[in-house]
């Protein structure tokens, strides 16, 4: 006996009952996204053609020393502006077809079935957001995240002159990132600690400064190679959360890299080393759109004999200070 509630149904159920899991593991499988859900940076939005980053870009000229009865001054300060982030779009349909469906009669093996290909579609979603977060943007036609490669270019800061966020980096200095290139074998212990010791002095302000760091395959292992004579410091908790992680000037750094890893850059051939502040970025999902069923929840070809239900999510990942975000592009003579 056929189950009598609609196939699409069951599907659109079973992608509801994982959504969390499903928001879950994208953030667990991405290094990034870990540390800025630990530090309470995924922060959903409600709405709006545009996401708005709030940063000031200029000190209070008001700002004077003063004696006895000298007047102040009261002019009108504009210190504050906005980046501004358009909204990604990603999916994966999840399908059966008329035939599987007869195939796989009864509840319990539909959603077996589903459960089987809903893993799929988890783990094909959580590398392309993954590859967005990394990339600047170009992937997938344009239509990707614009992550770190824009965010945190790799060249050095004086040549920045692209405009990120509709903020130009020529008319603005302070909204470039800070890069250090080096075309020196880094993977001698004295080379390595210079290139990360330069970087690290370029993105601090006081106490403000850099929380994590994210290395790809080569850069790790030049890093690690620095290491051998230097007693390590680990975090378990990181760890348990499926990344090796050691401590670099009281900062978590991550390898995010393993088969098919998205961290590293193709010109690099020595490495790609990101060292980042969280408190100025955000992944920004939007509430209606976190890994849901795309409506109408059923949707049926036209011409073939097989229904779709379509796991969905929309957001963005946003920078409010970029000059607190540094990147060490090695490459050999």
């Amino acid at each position: 006996m056929a189950f009598p509630t609609s196939t699409t149904d069951v599907i659109v159920g079973a992608i509801e009952s994982r959504r969390r899991k499903i928001a879950d593991n994208v953030t667990k499988n991405n290094a990034l996204l870990t540390h800025l859900k630990e530090k309470g940076r995924v922060l959903p939005i409600s709405g709006g053609n545009t996401i708005l980053e709030e940063l000031s870009f200029a000190q209070n000229g008001n700002a004077s020393y003063y004696s006895g009865y000298d007047l102040l001054p009261v002019a009108a300060q504009d210190v504050i502006s906005a980046a501004q982030y358009s909204l990604k779009q990603a999916a994966v349909p999840v399908t059966i077809s008329g035939l599987e469906k007869l195939q796989n009669d009864g509840k319990e093996k539909i959603l077996d079935l589903m459960d089987a290909r809903l893993g799929v579609a988890e783990a094909t979603l959580a590398n392309i957001i993954t590859q967005g977060c990394y990339s600047d943007g170009t992937i997938f036609n344009g239509k990707a995240i614009v992550g770190l490669d824009a965010a945190v270019e790799a060249t050095v800061t004086s040549s920045q002159s692209s405009t990120y966020g509709g903020i130009s980096r020529t008319t603005f200095p302070f909204w470039r990132s800070q890069c250090t290139s080096t075309t020196a074998d880094i993977s001698t212990s004295a080379k390595c600690q210079a290139v990360m010791n330069a970087l690290w002095a370029t993105t601090i302000r006081g106490s403000d400064r850099p929380d994590f760091g994210i290395m790809d395959n080569n850069f790790w292992a030049d890093f690690m190679a620095s290491l051998q004579n230097i007693q390590r410091f680990t975090d378990a908790k990181k760890a348990d959360l499926g990344f090796q992680t050691i401590q670099y000037m009281n900062a978590d750094v991550y390898l995010d890299g393993g088969i098919g890893g998205f961290a590293g850059d193709a010109s690099s051939t020595h490495g790609t080393f990101y060292l980042l502040n969280s408190k100025y970025l955000k992944f920004r999902p939007h509430k209606d759109r976190n890994f849901v069923p795309l409506s109408p929840d059923r949707r049926y070809a036209v011409n073939q004999d097989a229904e779709v239900a379509i796991l969905a999510w929309a957001g963005a990942l946003t920078v409010s200070g970029a000059q607190f975000n540094g990147r060490v592009l090695a490459t050999t003579v």
